[in-house]
């Protein structure tokens, strides 16, 4: 299979969508925060100086996934319908769980969005404990589920 991103010359390019389909597509992607208990403690008890850490990360998600083709340069910008990010404090981790779920309905996949909502989530939860944990680290970002589109649905194992 060739890596559609590149052209006969081998230059990067954007793909050209125009002739495909517009469907319903939909793309989940997931990571997690791992951190010390303390930091853990205080983000599900409230106690952030930051504030509401998850709900702040949470926006931060939703915000990144609408911005997604000002970052990752050939994205297409794309009318995003819905996004909804997941943020589900795991005291085994300890840490917190985030999951990014975009849908559109368009002619190309929005798995770009999810990963950039999950990512920038985590970032976030980062950046408002920082003071308290500069150990965390940000594990497992994937693609879970991609749905809709020639290519059909995927769902990792």
């Amino acid at each position: 299979m060739a890596l559609t991103h590149f052209d006969t010359k081998g230059d990067a390019h954007m793909v050209d969508v125009s002739d495909k389909d517009v469907t319903s597509r939909v793309a989940v992607a997931e990571n997690h925060i791992t951190m010390r208990r303390e930091t853990f403690d205080i983000i599900t008890e409230g106690r952030a100086k930051k504030g509401d850490v998850l709900g702040v990360a949470r926006l931060a998600g939703i915000m990144a996934a609408k911005r997604t083709a000002d970052l990752i340069p050939l994205c297409h910008p794309l009318p995003i319908t819905s996004v909804a990010v997941e943020l589900e404090p795991d005291a085994s981790l300890p840490g917190i769980r985030i999951t990014a779920t975009v849908k559109t309905t368009g002619q190309t996949g929005v798995e770009m969005e999810a990963l950039t909502a999950a990512s920038v989530a985590a970032l976030t939860v980062y950046d408002m404990t920082k003071a308290v944990d500069k150990a965390m680290e940000i594990n497992g970002l994937r693609v879970v589920l991609k749905d809709g589109g020639k290519s059909g649905r995927y769902e990792a194992t």
